[in-house]
This record gives C-alpha cells, sequence and structure tokens, in this order.
C-alpha cells in the first residue's frame, strides 16, 4: 500500500504540464512561497534557544539593544535638523527612525517588542508553567536592560557636547512630540507598534534577500505614524527626562506603562497568538484529511 507522502507526489506529477521534466518542478517547488508552518517553526525554534540562554547573555544583549536603538533618535534628529521645515520632511527623516531597529536585529541582540513573538510561540506550543517562567524571565531581564540602555545613552547625548545645541534642540522635540498624548491614545499607538514589529519578526525568516528591506519599510511606518515602541519611544522621552524638562515619574505612569501595555497586546495577541492558531488549525485539517484518506 503507498504511503500518503507517495500519494502526494504521484498527485503533484500527475498534475505537471507534460513537458515539466523533475528538474524544473524542483525549481517550481524551491520558488514557492515558504508555509505559515515552516515560518512558525523557525521561529518557535529560535524562541526555545532564547528561553534556554543564561540571564547574564540576555542582559548584555538587552543592553546592547537599549544603546543602539539610540541612534534611531540621533539618526531622525540629524535629517530633520538638516532639512527644510516644510510638510514632506518626515518622509525624509523617519528614514532615520529605522537605524536603531536595523542595527539591534541584524545584530541579533535582544529587543523586548521581538520578544513578544519569538517566546510566546514555545509557550503556546505546549504550555507549562516552567516555560512560563523562563517566558517571564526573558521579558523582564531583556525590559529592564533595553531601558537602561535607552536611559544611558539619552544621558550622554544631553549631557555631553556629542551634537550641537540645534541637533539637541530637535531631540527635545522628537521627545515632547512622543510623550504629548493621552494614556489611551498612546496604549492604543503602542498596540499598531508591537503589531508592526512582531509582524516584521513573523515576516523575516521568508525574507531571504528582502529582510534589510522588510526592517526599514515596516520600522519607517511606525515612526511616521509616530506610533509608541517602549525602547526607541523610552530613549526620546527620557531624553526628556536627563535635561529636566520631564519627571521620571510622569515618564513612568504616561509614556512608559500605556506603551508597554499596547506593545505586548498587540505583539502577543495580534500576532503570535493569531499566527500560532492558524498553523494549529491547519495542521489539525491535514491530518483530518489523512485520516479520512
Amino acid at each position: 500500500m503507498a504511503s500518503p507522502r507517495a500519494d502526494d507526489e504521484q498527485k503533484a506529477a500527475d498534475d505537471r504540464p507534460p513537458q515539466m521534466e523533475d528538474q524544473e518542478a524542483q525549481q517550481v517547488e524551491e520558488r514557492a512561497a515558504i508555509s505559515p508552518l515552516v515560518v512558525h517553526e523557525v521561529i518557535r525554534n529560535l524562541g526555545k534557544e532564547e528561553l534556554e540562554r543564561p540571564v547574564s547573555a540576555l542582559a548584555y544583549s538587552g543592553l546592547a539593544a537599549g544603546l543602539s536603538m539610540g541612534f534611531s533618535l540621533v539618526a531622525e534628529g540629524l535629517l530633520r535638523q538638516h532639512l527644510p521645515d516644510v510638510s514632506w520632511r518626515p518622509l525624509i527623516s523617519k528614514f532615520g527612525y529605522s537605524l536603531g531597529f536595523l542595527i539591534v536585529i541584524l545584530g541579533r541582540q535582544q529587543l523586548f517588542t521581538e520578544n513578544t513573538l519569538t517566546p510566546i510561540l514555545p509557550l503556546l506550543h505546549r504550555f507549562s508553567m516552567q516555560r512560563l517562567w523562563q517566558v517571564l524571565r526573558l521579558w523582564g531581564v531583556v525590559l529592564l536592560t533595553n531601558l537602561i540602555g535607552a536611559f544611558l545613552f539619552a544621558f550622554v547625548i544631553s549631557h555631553t557636547d556629542a551634537f550641537e545645541s540645534g541637533t539637541r534642540a530637535t531631540f527635545a522635540d522628537i521627545g515632547r512630540a512622543a510623550a504629548d498624548h493621552p494614556f489611551w491614545t498612546i496604549v492604543i499607538r503602542g498596540v499598531f507598534a508591537g503589531w508592526l514589529i512582531a509582524l516584521m519578526v513573523w515576516l523575516l525568516p521568508a525574507a531571504e534577500v528582502a529582510r534589510v528591506s522588510i526592517i526599514i519599510i515596516l520600522t519607517f511606518i511606525v515612526g511616521l505614524a509616530e506610533f509608541s515602541h517602549i525602547i526607541a519611544g523610552s530613549v526620546e522621552v527620557l531624553y526628556l527626562v536627563t535635561t529636566g524638562a520631564l519627571s521620571f515619574t510622569k515618564y513612568l505612569g504616561s509614556y512608559m506603562v500605556p506603551t508597554l501595555l499596547g506593545n505586548i497586546l498587540g505583539g502577543v495577541s495580534l500576532v503570535a497568538a493569531l499566527n500560532h492558531a492558524q498553523v494549529v488549525a491547519g495542521s489539525n485539517k491535514a491530518k483530518s484529511d489523512e485520516k479520512g484518506g
């Protein structure tokens, strides 16, 4: 009796045009879009690796990511400072917002918003209290060290002459634009930011040569729409804190908390849970079809 796999291969062969050879059929398969199951498994395996990393490795990587994200503020500020004050200026200056994400993601540093997807898939795949603890440990270490790195970067650029006064004033303007919104507006903007960053992580395994383009396009939209990102936005708002223009408690209650809440909701519920659900549903259907066959 033929196996299900052999039957599938025979059906595929029967569907081919008569002039197509095996080598050409293989090329068709190689160029076909990667399946959601493959993407899911790539990210799940990465998540398992991250959950097993020691705290010290997570902390150093998280600190590096927090520092690196500071270059989003620097790049955007420099572009904004050197462009005329016209309506299309954000269309150019917001490309600078992508720089920190490029450094962090291509450098494989630990960024909190990426971790609203990557370690969540192993947890959803096989829930246990031990794995839940591993996720919470990873989140706590990465978030804390990201924010420490963001604060250190903001402190240095606000208390040194690395940038001229006009550029530092632009940094402050960017920080005020990020912080000057009601609590629930920031939550909603945080949902969109967490959604897009987690979607970016979902897209990267299938991207191959387009990885840089995907990172730039999606993070550019986050910046242009002024969606609230817990680390990139914290560098901007903490700049105000380090200059004394905003209190630390105001940053915590009016920016950090609503942004963190929104990023987690957007990443976990709208990307991790939904994409995991579609993969599980597809796997259950495949098993049902196999039994029926």
